[in-house]
């Protein structure tokens, strides 16, 4: 049998169009393989790429830049660097130094010193405190003199820190003086206030306060190294001999 059929018996004479469709005028035939593939139907259309898209933003994998190690605060006049007492074991550095007010380097007033000096500011207030005990105590009652005399002692010691030198009557005749631990030198008028309170105050409650004024004059005898008493504590504050 022959291959050769006749046109439109059964076969189509082009194998590309197989129905025979003709194109239209002017246009000519397309081969459908050539083509960009066309969206499946249902799916919502691909927006065409921007410029740009798909860039990483500026610095993108780069290093951050290395962090600064934590630098600890300077220590002030009188501090100590952070985690190391304030003097080594020599003592403050100004005690190898003359005096304030002259004379040869100052030393630590010894404790005999001190507790001589407090017997001699008892003796210029006993009679004062002792007014008091006996006209207010009777009339207003033991608590309200234990006040007023709380208040008179801590008034004699604010006053004497404040305008003889950092000296009391007793400290002027065993010569010893307060002076500031960080420096040597006066201490600042608050600090001065908050020893005259805590030394004085305290006296105010009765019984409980003569008690906690007994531990503080007694703190300096195990007191290292400085001898210091709890309101010389307080106040960052140490006695000198000044001869």
């Amino acid at each position: 049998m022959s291959d050769n059929q006749p046109p439109g018996y059964g076969y189509p004479s082009d194998p590309q169009n197989p129905y025979g469709q003709q194109p239209p005028q002017g246009v000519p035939p397309q081969n459908p393989y050539d083509q960009p593939p066309q969206q499946p139907y249902g799916y919502p259309q691909q927006p065409p790429a921007e410029p740009g898209y798909g860039t990483p933003p500026p610095g993108y994998g780069q290093q951050p830049p290395p962090q600064q190690p934590y630098a600890y605060p300077q220590p002030g006049p009188g501090q100590a660097p952070y985690g190391q007492p304030l003097f080594g074991a020599g003592g403050p550095p100004w005690l190898a130094t003359p005096g304030q007010y002259g004379g040869p380097p100052r030393t630590m007033a010894t404790a005999g010193d001190r507790f001589l000096a407090r017997l001699i500011d008892v003796g210029v207030l006993i009679i004062p405190l002792y007014v008091i005990d006996f006209v207010i105590a009777s009339s207003l009652g033991v608590i309200f003199s234990s006040v007023i005399g709380a208040l008179i002692v801590f008034g004699y010691e604010a006053a004497m820190m404040l305008t003889q030198n950092q000296q009391t009557v007793g400290k002027k005749v065993m010569k010893i003086r307060v002076v500031s631990l960080a420096h040597g030198a006066r201490p600042v008028d608050n600090d001065l206030w908050i020893r005259a309170a805590v030394y004085g105050l305290p006296q105010a409650i009765y019984c409980l306060g003569s008690l906690f004024s007994m531990l503080d004059c007694l703190w300096l005898l195990w007191d290292k190294p400085f001898q210091q008493c709890l309101h010389d504590k307080a106040a960052k504050t140490v006695v000198v001999k000044e001869a």
